[in-house]
């Protein structure tokens, strides 16, 4: 499969003050600035158009070829082949902490369009009571990240956030502009994407540093639970989900390597309930690497995403997906002119038996991909995309059905 891809996305708009649209008296003006004091409104939108090669019907092309976030966006991966398209709309609203010793902040992220529902973020209160899943089809709103953060002067300053955030492990991100290419990963199918609980960060030194965390499920469903039925339901709702990362930088010393960062994460927990059939043990692990070359303008990087799960529901409609699956993928980037550069990735990905992608003789599902970008920034906070991604896969629509995340 190959296809061809264009999009323009709006980056962030910087920091926009409260104080400049409102007129009052000094007295009032001062209020206002001291509430809106170091908090910033940013954004973007991202739109596309997409084409499909293939002459068959691109019923059973891979969601993430067609730059949906997530395999829920779309069932059958048609969502946005064959035209124009509106991805999503980020919305941030951000209060940044400051170089006190004590300092608090807060962020809120809302996405709006298409995408928005795809990342899964839909609160408890609007699961499918019979499915036990997240309705991501009846409303074009998501919360992609909203937390308090805060800072101790523990050390050099350990940092807290509480509530909905990003997952900590990943080379790509759910924000279009963030990424090298506009279609996502084959190892983004199978990584966690956001989680309701607290995450703790901490920078040891210039060259290394470190968070862990706690949440209440693996899966990105706001205030989930998790929960068991049959003679395991006394375990309750305190079998939480627990993470760590570490990244190790290289300093200044270091000649052409200087830059170059090495980063693990790992990820253990339920996937949510198993009354309707979604529960289960969880472990994602992750390295990657991003290098300098000492080759001016060009950096090179790599991924490995391994992902097993147990699903032991009891529950009516329980799937019971056991087994494993793993990516690996390599990026590179060359920045030609000060706005022309060029991004390719290559990746392979492998589905063990026991999930319900593998095909009917029960051999291992095999998927490839390869993308090649090339953007270019003619106007200012604007990022304009040409990208041609092939496919090739030996099983199912998605890679990764498994992940319940």
């Amino acid at each position: 499969m190959k296809l061809n891809k264009w999009t323009v996305g709006l980056a962030a708009v910087g920091a926009i003050s409260l104080s400049s649209a409102v007129q009052a008296e000094e007295t009032e003006m001062n209020v206002v600035n001291s509430l809106t004091s170091g908090t910033t409104i940013s954004g973007y939108v991202s739109t596309a158009f997409s084409y499909n090669f293939n002459t068959a019907s691109p019923s059973g092309s891979p969601n993430l070829a067609f730059g949906d976030p997530t395999d829920r966006a779309d069932a059958t991966g048609t969502g946005k082949a064959n035209g124009f398209a509106l991805d999503v709309i980020n919305l941030t609203i951000e209060k940044p902490l400051d170089e006190s010793e004590w300092a608090a902040g807060y962020k809120a992220e809302f996405l709006f369009g298409p995408d928005a529902s795809a990342i899964g973020t839909s609160s408890i209160g609007q699961l499918n009571s019979s499915a036990g899943t997240s309705v991501t089809g009846g409303s074009d709103f998501g919360i992609k990240q909203a937390y308090v953060n805060v800072r101790a002067p523990i050390g050099n300053g350990l940092e807290f956030k509480m509530g909905v955030f990003d997952t900590i492990i990943g080379y790509e991100a759910f924000n279009y502009p963030d990424n090298p290419n506009y279609t996502r990963s084959l190892g983004w199918s199978i990584e966690p994407t956001q989680h309701t609980g607290l995450l703790m960060s901490y920078q040891i030194n210039d060259i290394v540093s470190v968070s862990a965390g706690i949440a209440e499920t693996v899966t990105p469903i706001i205030n989930n639970r998790p929960s068991y039925t049959g003679t395991d339901s006394a375990k309750g709702q305190w079998d939480l989900t627990y993470m760590g990362a570490v990244a190790v930088t290289a300093p200044e010393d270091m000649g052409a390597l200087a830059g170059s960062t090495l980063y693990a994460g790992a990820l253990y927990g339920r996937t949510g309930s198993d009354t309707f059939g979604g529960g289960g043990n969880q472990a994602s692990y992750y390295l990657g690497a991003t290098l300098a070359t000492g080759i001016e303008g060009l950096s090179v990087g790599g991924a490995l995403d391994y992902l097993a799960l147990n699903n032991n529901a009891t529950g009516a409609g329980a799937a019971g997906l056991t087994g494993s699956t793993w990516a690996a993928g390599i990026y590179a980037s060359f920045q030609a002119t000060a706005k022309l550069s060029l991004h390719g990735r290559g990746e392979y990905g492998r589905s063990n038996s026991g999930f319900d992608a593998v095909p009917t003789d029960n051999a291992p599902g095999e998927a490839w991909e390869g993308t090649l970008t090339a953007q270019y920034d003619l106007w200012q906070n604007v990022i304009s995309r040409l990208e041609f991604r092939w496919d090739n896969r030996n099983y199912g629509p998605n890679f990764g059905d498994a992940n319940q995340g």
